[in-house]
């Protein structure tokens, strides 16, 4: 056996160790993020369920192997990032969603702020005639 020719096991052993320890950064990176406040909890459990199956369908062997047949893949680690793909596009989703509530709420509140804005310059406006109809009693009425 020369050293260039590597055992399928032995490269399916180092693709599993490669991956979980992706899936343990992937984690750890995550509950960095939380604790400096850069990412909201309610996004973040989405990124660590991600985490958390990717790790456990990499450590578990046969139940990627399981998952894998009855998918009709005959290349574990292909399912895993299989797995993999649809939480990114699940979180695709979810952001998508997101995204497009808060374009409607930042629609609405400038709808808002125009009929406010709005209503200061009727208001300031009145004032300003009422003003200009009524002497101030401080001034005197020589400057007219």
């Amino acid at each position: 056996m020369t050293l260039s020719a590597v055992s399928p096991l032995a490269a399916l052993a180092s693709q599993r160790v490669e991956v979980i320890a992706v899936a343990v950064l992937i984690c750890t990176v995550i509950f960095e993020l939380i604790r400096r406040k850069h990412l909201m909890e309610r996004y973040a459990i989405l990124w660590l369920a991600l985490g958390v199956t990717v790790l456990v369908l990499a450590a578990w062997e046969g139940l990627l192997t399981t998952l894998s047949r009855a998918a009709g893949i005959y290349y574990p680690p292909a399912a895993l990032f299989a797995v993999a793909f649809l939480f990114v596009l699940a979180l695709l989703l979810h952001f998508s969603i997101v995204l497009s509530r808060l374009s409607d709420q930042n629609k609405i509140l400038a709808q808002r702020l125009a009929l406010l804005q709005q209503q200061l310059e009727e208001r300031g406006s009145e004032e300003g005639e009422k003003e200009r109809g009524q002497a101030d009693p401080r001034e005197p009425s020589w400057r007219g």
